[in-house]
């Protein structure tokens, strides 16, 4: 019998908009992390599902290890290790519904256009990013 039920899909379009250039942007220059999706907040860093692109991060240190690098969210008030700010996601990535931590990529160096982040990193996050340089 065929299946003819209403279903939905939600996407989400890739905005890297926050990015001002390509470097350090190529093959194997973006370190992979794991995002500890429990110390993310699902109506403020993943209102539609996804944490975007550009999410400042910061590495929650009980859980990481030589080989993984956990993180969460940036926050400048934490005492996990978050409280240095380490990059930015490179790409949006789906929170799986299980509640399984995914993958992603960190840009740990660049030319950060500041207004485009989709959330605002302050003054103690900039200086934690000594390769990267911020701009309007």
């Amino acid at each position: 019998m065929t299946d003819i039920s209403v279903s939905s899909t939600a996407y989400q379009v890739e905005d890297r908009s926050w990015l001002m250039s390509q470097w350090g942007q190529g093959p194997g220059e973006n370190p992979s992390i794991v995002l500890d999706v429990s110390a993310f907040t699902a109506g403020t860093h993943y209102p539609n599902g996804y944490i975007k692109s550009g999410e400042p991060l910061g590495k929650i240190t009980a859980s990481s290890t030589t080989k993984v690098t956990v993180v969460g969210p940036y926050d400048d008030t934490a005492t996990d290790g978050r409280q240095t700010c380490i990059g930015f996601l490179h790409s949006a990535v789906k929170v799986p519904a299980s509640g399984a931590d995914p993958g992603g990529a960190l840009v740990a160096a660049g030319f950060i256009r500041e207004s485009r982040l989709p959330r605002p990193i302050d003054s103690a996050g900039k200086a934690d990013l000594k390769l990267c340089h911020f701009s309007g």
